[in-house]
């Protein structure tokens, strides 16, 4: 059966509470990306930078799976080949869900060893000098991609693209590389493409075929579609 890849980005967790990025209100509206998510900024104010992860990780450990995380769960589970998600998102809600995914952006979940790369459960609050536990290094930082560094597990998901037969997009914007270039590689492929999103993206005339509207309605409706 032919392999599906799944990419999925804020939108997806939009309904279950989770602020997006880049809409009018979202989290870069409120903050500045340059205080809060580069390597630049958790020199300059580490403090500052754990008390914006220390927040979004308390709204993320009380937020619950919605529809479109269930579907993809029951996807990944009922499809005789393979179903690779792979996600921007940095809570849980796919693993809540049901999911195995991929997350090229981190875990608010894990933390961080800046020394010797060790990762382990985070705490409900980091703090600066907070000592690894394995090198006993007080280099603890959050387990997420900040600007300007290279996501996780780009060879892998480069391979996934190679083989897949369909590609699907999931409450992306579209704006931000590499995984806005996902679908060039995918197509690239021979892979069919489809995006689902609430409104149209900055990519949306790469894909074959585009649905709008919310993650929770779309999603289950194509899940039930693929497995019928």
């Amino acid at each position: 059966m032919r392999p599906i890849t799944i990419l999925t980005g804020a939108g997806i967790s939009a309904e279950s509470g989770i602020a997006t990025f880049r809409d009018p209100g979202g989290i870069w509206a409120q903050y500045d990306i340059e205080d809060v998510a580069t390597p630049q900024a958790f020199a300059r104010n580490p403090e500052l930078v754990f008390d914006f992860y220390n927040m979004r990780r308390e709204k993320v450990r009380g937020a619950k799976p919605n529809a479109a995380h269930h579907a993809l769960g029951r996807l990944q589970k009922s499809w005789p080949g393979p179903v690779h998600i792979i996600t921007q998102n940095v809570d849980d809600l796919h693993e809540k869900g049901g999911a195995k995914v991929i997350h090229m952006h981190g875990q608010h979940s894990t933390a961080l060893c800046a020394a010797c790369g060790h990762r382990w459960p985070a705490p409900p609050a980091m703090d600066l000098h907070d000592p690894c536990p394995d090198c006993r290094q007080p280099a603890t930082r959050p387990d997420v991609v900040w600007f300007g560094e290279m996501p996780y597990h780009m060879e892998r998901i480069g391979e996934i693209l190679e083989r897949t037969a369909l590609f699907v997009s999931i409450g992306t914007s579209g704006a931000v590389y590499p995984a806005a270039g996902f679908v060039r590689l995918a197509r690239a492929a021979g892979a069919e493409t489809l995006e689902l999103n609430l409104e149209p993206s900055e990519i949306t005339p790469l894909f074959d075929t585009s649905r709008h509207g919310p993650a929770t309605e779309l999603v289950p409706a194509w899940v039930e579609e693929v497995v019928a």
